[in-house]
């Protein structure tokens, strides 16, 4: 295996393979100055980001939280001191840090252990002990520190200079800490210890035990610190409200006031102030509407304030008005997406990649997915069985693309039901929670095909009260099951009629009185494509031989989508998939990303035409 690079004066890589690896000697000229680089570890399919990704010194510079965002941070990207695997002491909730040689393994956070991005690349670790060190700034004096994880999987314990700061559950959502009273002047050292079994007992999706692929462990998204005040804003809960043109905001924070201000570009909109911890809300006449079309979006100003008017914090966030909901387009149900139907033409999106796993390498390669669905012609992605940082859902909302979110399944609901029941709710709840202000996001999909699928009647009814701002697919695909457990069928609730076809899509749902039909997956053709598959046994649904050819089945299968859009009620199609997974070759784009496997212009047309095709069904009249 080898990279495949063009030579410039800039960028010369040498590539000498060893007996158990290869190393990458690299010589960069750049002004004039020689910098070499060596990577111990021998990628299985590298992607255009990975050289930069293993050489980043801080991955992802980016501010990791777009809709809370505040000037003054530090990240915790990087190098850290690493010890782990079944020996290691046990993770899970210890009472005190580990030691630390000077001769421990270091890991690139965030990637996980299990990926050749993290310089370790070893499989299940199960008890995974960070180290590292920090500066605290001289500006930093006097405030509160927090420190946040945007994600760790599954059950982290923070120690903060020897003390214990706190610890989270949950692989899928982020969590922050206030470590204020535990810091000194100075240096200062903090060590995670994150356990993660990988049983099935908590929520995993693809990423477990009956999961399809590598498993990841630990911390797999990005880590920072941020100073506040005394009094600071812990959270925000934005909801669009179209009926009556405003923007509903509740700030979490000690008992101060709050400004909120909405902006078109530099222009103020509105603003209003009130209590914190109450619902505030910020008129918007005649707002502009957010669409995939039209992804606008207004920028989002939040002042705390003391009685005197002195700013204690202040965050920057924006949001989107558009509203999502049923409605009947003659006489069909159908999704209203701002009062009007639109065909949603989706794309089975898994978020996997063969350097970083669950980790995309970079944030160029977080938003080339979402460009490339975009350029393609699709407005919608289903985010199939995981969560991805909060800066794919800015793109997301940015670029205009609908999003479904599912919940990483459990797999073992029906052992010790009482605990693993009660946590696959906890992780649910805290999911929608995190992910909640997302304008993109219109759609929760609990369960997927009857994977882990327990009491799928209330928990859909439970999410559509937890939010019912939003559509609820109860379960998508309720007609297959895994061969270990018996089809729990129709829910008979939520708002989807949703089957699974593969290769389809005949036979897809047709809408009842009250729920909108929805083909969840379906296509899953496959085209190999040597030099980018992943080394295993690669697998599809179906194949074809050519790019042609599978550009003409494509077209083929959306030209019948469309028939059943018309003349049978179908209102979502998502094609199976984005990119090929490890053992899949049944995606838009090589697992690498080096390949589109259809011709795109052919693709992006027929979609759009379908697209436009369901438009034109809100001037129909109604007979």
């Amino acid at each position: 295996m080898y990279f495949v690079t063009s030579i410039t004066l800039t960028n010369i890589y040498f590539i000498m393979k060893t007996r158990n690896c290869l190393l990458f000697l690299g010589v960069m000229l750049f002004h004039g100055v020689l910098v070499k680089q060596s990577f111990a570890q021998d990628p299985k399919l590298p992607t255009q980001w990975t050289q930069a990704a293993m050489t980043a010194t801080a991955p992802f510079p980016e501010y990791p939280r777009p809709q809370l965002e505040r000037k003054q941070w530090m990240s915790l990207n990087g190098k850290w001191d690493y010890i782990g695997g079944k020996q290691a002491a046990n993770a899970l909730n210890p009472a005190k840090p580990i030691a630390f040689s000077d001769k421990t393994e270091k890991i690139l956070v965030p990637y996980c252990p299990e990926s050749v991005l993290s310089g370790i690349e070893r499989d299940q670790e199960i008890n995974m002990w960070y180290r590292r060190t920090f500066d605290l700034p001289a500006a930093w004096k006097g405030k509160q520190v927090i420190i946040n994880f945007d994600a760790v999987d599954h059950d982290a314990t923070v120690f903060v200079n020897g003390e214990k700061a706190g610890t989270h559950a949950g692989g899928y959502t982020s969590f922050h800490i206030n470590i204020t009273r535990f810091l000194k002047a100075g240096n200062n050292t903090i060590v995670v210890a994150a356990h993660d079994p990988n049983d099935g007992t908590t929520p995993s999706g693809k990423n477990g035990p009956r999961g399809d692929y590598t498993f990841t462990s630990g911390i797999w998204q990005s880590v920072w610190l941020e100073p506040v005040s005394e009094h600071y804003i812990k959270n925000i809960r934005l909801l669009p409200d179209l009926v009556n043109n405003r923007l509903e905001v509740f700030v979490d924070a000690d008992a101060a006031q709050v400004r909120a201000t909405a902006l078109d570009g530099k222009k103020e909109v509105a603003a209003t102030t009130g209590n914190a911890g109450t619902k505030l809300y910020i008129p918007i006449k005649e707002p502009k509407l957010w669409s995939p079309e039209d992804p606008f979006l207004y920028d989002l100003k939040i002042a705390l304030t003391d009685s005197k008017g002195n700013v204690m914090d202040e965050v920057n966030s924006y949001f989107g008005m558009r509203d999502i909901k049923l409605g009947n387009v003659n006489g069909v149900i159908r999704p209203l997406l701002n009062n009007k139907f639109v065909m949603q033409v989706g794309l089975l999106d898994q978020g996997y990649w063969p350097d970083g796993i669950l980790t995309a390498p970079t944030e160029e390669a977080l938003k080339y997915d979402i460009e490339f669905t975009k350029k393609a012609g699709f407005n919608l992605i289903r985010k199939h069985m995981k969560t991805e940082p909060k800066r794919f859902y800015y793109w997301a909302d940015k670029l205009g693309l609908l999003v479904w979110q599912d919940m990483p399944a459990i797999w073992y609901q029906h052992e010790d039901t009482a605990k693993n029941r009660s946590t696959f709710r906890k992780e649910l709840h805290a999911m929608i929670d995190d992910l909640y202000n997302s304008p993109s996001i219109i759609t929760w999909v609990p369960f997927n095909e009857n994977w882990g699928a327990f009491d799928v009647k209330k928990i859909t009814d439970w999410v559509k009260q937890l939010d019912p701002s939003r559509l609820v697919n109860g379960n998508s695909g309720f007609n297959n099951n895994p061969g270990y457990q018996k089809a729990a069928g129709d829910p008979g609730n939520g708002d989807f009629v949703d089957t699974h076809i593969y290769v389809g899509p005949y036979d897809a749902s047709k809408p009842d009185g009250k729920r909108a039909a929805s083909l969840g997956e379906f296509g899953g053709v496959g085209l190999f494509v040597r030099g980018h598959m992943w080394p295993v046994e690669n697998n599809a649904y179906a194949y074809e031989p050519t790019k042609d050819r599978l550009t003409d089945r494509y077209v083929l299968l959306m030209d019948q989508v469309e028939q059943l859009m018309r003349y049978q009620g179908l209102s979502i199609a998502v094609y199976t998939q984005t990119t090929d997974v490890e053992h899949e070759v049944n995606g838009m784009l090589t697992y690498d990303r080096a390949v589109e496997k259809m011709d795109i212009e052919r693709v992006k047309a027929v979609n759009e035409a379908v697209i436009k095709a369901g438009k034109e069904l809100n001037q129909t009249p109604s007979k």
